[in-house]
């Protein structure tokens, strides 16, 4: 079936020639694939290492960016204090300089009190127009006056309270500063408005009467050391609160807050801060602040702020009256002057709003705070019923 063959040699050329391979042993090692690289990559763990160098590049910049506006600020501050000293070196060298110590740049002092005797006092300084007036240390509303004369709506004249300290005549009742401060926002430290709490002349003694009483219940006035209880009081968040709280609930001062822009603002931005302030507190206590009555007294706030800009240098008042109700005054500076916008009857909306200022853990203006407390420190030292006196 099958025929035997004989087979034939290939030719030469076309013979394969012999390749020759190594022996591999247990300690040789493995060949690397030139042709196939691939089949030894690490997906994984390239992405890991991606991710990693992302990371890295990340805060590196962000890093670098920091140290950049930190660099930025310290320069633009050392050239500021730098201007300053060549100034007053300047200064002194034309035989200019300020005996007084206050800024070359300014035209009155930047400090609202000055120690005498060991006791804290208010500058008080004379305008171009004989009015006594308040340094604030801010350029751009350099004073606060000393007194203002208020018209609202109602006014109050306690008949039990001295004749000299019934301070009313036909331009208002009569309100003297107690202390002031900048409203700052950011950590950048922006001004936004000057901030001045006043009591109606005819009031300080009340709140003298009640401030003292607290401390001492058998003395007219008080010493140093019960003086500098008295302010540890007002500066310790909770007892703070809870005596400006029942002060303003029972002893039936009139007070107004001055707040004067340093820059162009509107109402609702003004708004949007107070009724925070408010909505912080009355959320901490459903039961006195749930009610449907502070709920309408809160839409009616609101809606005395619903207008336009206010430009700085204005003045916008927040009165409260001896039963606590709020009117907020305005005047844009024109020829109508000093304008009701409205009032709002519950005396729990101006009392948080009050409270904003005076007391608590975080407060509109640390510096308002601690000027208001010193100004009551000022009127505390002195036998109740004296300082109206004082005042006329």
């Amino acid at each position: 079936m099958f025929r035997p063959r004989t087979l034939r040699a290939l030719p030469r050329g076309l013979q394969q020639p012999a390749v020759r391979t190594s022996r591999r042993t247990l300690f040789s090692r493995q060949r690397n694939s030139a042709s196939r690289p691939v089949e030894r990559m690490n997906i994984r763990q390239i992405g890991e290492e991606r991710m990693n160098y992302d990371r890295d590049r990340t805060y590196f910049l962000a890093a670098g960016a920091i140290a950049g506006v930190i660099s930025f600020i310290y320069t633009g501050n050392k050239l500021l204090n730098a201007l300053a000293a060549e100034k007053k070196r300047n200064a002194n060298a034309n035989g200019t300089g300020n005996s007084g110590g206050y800024q070359l740049d300014s035209s009155v002092p930047t400090e609202t009190f000055t120690t005498e005797a060991g006791s804290k006092r208010k500058v008080v300084l004379h305008d171009d127009e004989g009015r006594e007036v308040v340094p604030t240390g801010n350029k751009t509303v350099p004073s606060f006056p000393r007194t203002i004369d208020l018209s609202l709506s109602q006014t109050h004249r306690d008949p039990a309270a001295p004749i000299a300290a019934s301070v009313l005549d036909a331009d208002g009742v009569e309100y003297t500063l107690v202390g002031l401060g900048i409203r700052t926002v950011t950590f950048l430290g922006i001004q936004v408005y000057m901030v001045g709490h006043y009591v109606a002349t005819a009031d300080v003694a009340k709140l003298q009467h009640y401030l003292t009483k607290k401390i001492n219940p058998i003395a007219t006035t008080l010493v140093p050391s019960e003086r500098d209880s008295l302010k540890a009081k007002l500066l310790d968040p909770v007892e703070g609160e809870e005596t400006w709280s029942a002060l303003l609930q029972e002893v039936g001062c009139r007070s107004a807050f001055r707040i004067v822009p340093v820059r162009d603002t509107d109402f609702p931005h003004l708004r949007d801060g107070f009724v925070r302030a408010i909505t912080a507190r009355s959320s901490a206590d459903k039961d006195a602040y749930g009610d449907e009555a502070f709920g309408q007294a809160m839409k009616e706030f609101k809606r005395l702020f619903s207008r336009g800009k206010v430009q700085k240098e204005k003045e916008l008042l927040l009165c409260r009256d001896e039963k606590g109700a709020l009117e907020v005054v305005f005047d844009d500076g024109r020829s109508f002057g000093r304008q009701t916008i409205g009032k709002v009857q519950d005396e729990r909306v101006s009392r948080l709003l009050w409270l904003n200022w005076l007391a608590g853990r975080s407060v509109a203006s640390e510096p308002a705070r601690q000027s208001i407390i010193d100004g009551v420190m000022e009127f505390v030292e002195r036998p109740v019923g004296t300082v109206a006196t004082q005042v006329v």
